[in-house]
C-alpha cells in the first residue's frame, strides 16, 4: 500500500539526455548577473514581483517550515524611511565599525555611505528570516534555508531581465521597526529590484571569478578539475 502522505513526482522541467547542454546555457545566463547601485525608476509590475518571489518560496528548507517572509516596498515614504536608516548605520560602519582591512577590500567597488539607489529603484524586497515559528513553535536551519530563498530570488530577478543589489546595512533592526514587524522576523537581506540606469556600470573587479580549478574539488581532492568551464563575462 502506498503511503498517503507522498505523492508522485511532478513533472519538470527536462532538458532530455543532454543535461550538460543545459546546465552549461544556465551558466551562460547567470554568468551575466551582477550588483548593480544604478537603477532606474522605471516601474516594474507588481505581478512581476509577486512570480520572483513565488519563485523563491520553491527553495527547500528544514522541515519544510518555510521561516521565510518578503516584505517588498514600493512606497517611496517607507523607501525614503529605509534610506534614511540605512544610511545612518553604513555612515557609522565607515567611520567606526569597519577595519582598514575591510575597507581597503571594499575600496574597488566605489561604495560609500551614500544608498541613493534604495530610493530610486522601484522596489525594494526586504527579506525576513522566522527565529521561531508563528505559534512559537520551532524551526530548523532557518539561516541555511533563508540563505537558499534568496538565491532563487536572485536568479528569478535576473531571469526576469531585471536587476538586484544585496545589500546588508548591519545592524537591520531597523528594518523590522520601519516595516512593522513581529519580534520573531529577523532581517536577513535588503534587495533593491528594478531596470538598470541607462548609464550603469558595475565595477570590472566584478568581472573576475575564481577558476573552477579552485573552486571545484573531485572526490578528496586527489584529481584536480582538468577542463576550465568559467564563463568570465
Amino acid at each position: 500500500m502506498s503511503d498517503p502522505r507522498f505523492v508522485p513526482l511532478p513533472p519538470r522541467h527536462d532538458p532530455g539526455e543532454d543535461s550538460t547542454v543545459a546546465a552549461r546555457e544556465f551558466c551562460d545566463v547567470m554568468s551575466t548577473r551582477r550588483s548593480v547601485r544604478m537603477f532606474s525608476s522605471r516601474e516594474v509590475p507588481l505581478e512581476a514581483i509577486e512570480a520572483i518571489v513565488r519563485a523563491a518560496t520553491w527553495a527547500p528548507s528544514g522541515a519544510n517550515q518555510q521561516p521565510w517572509r518578503f516584505v517588498c516596498v514600493s512606497d517611496p515614504v517607507l523607501k525614503s524611511r529605509i534610506r534614511a536608516g540605512a544610511e545612518a548605520e553604513e555612515r557609522e560602519f565607515y567611520a567606526n565599525r569597519a577595519s582598514a582591512q575591510w575597507l581597503a577590500d571594499l575600496e574597488p567597488l566605489g561604495t560609500d555611505p551614500n544608498k541613493e539607489f534604495l530610493e530610486t529603484a522601484p522596489w525594494l524586497i526586504v527579506v525576513f528570516r522566522l527565529s521561531t515559528g508563528e505559534d512559537g513553535g520551532q524551526v530548523y536551519y532557518s539561516t541555511e534555508s533563508v540563505g537558499i530563498a534568496c538565491g532563487f530570488l536572485l536568479a528569478a530577478i535576473h531571469h526576469a531581465g531585471l536587476v538586484a543589489l544585496t545589500h546588508t546595512p548591519s545592524p537591520m533592526r531597523f528594518l523590522g521597526e520601519i516595516l512593522g514587524r513581529p519580534a520573531n522576523e529577523r532581517p536577513f537581506l535588503l534587495v533593491p529590484v528594478g531596470h538598470p540606469a541607462d548609464d550603469c556600470e558595475v565595477p570590472r573587479i566584478a568581472l573576475d571569478r575564481r577558476p573552477l580549478s579552485e573552486v571545484m574539488i573531485l572526490d578528496r581532492g586527489d584529481q584536480a578539475v582538468s577542463r576550465d568551464l568559467d564563463r568570465n563575462r
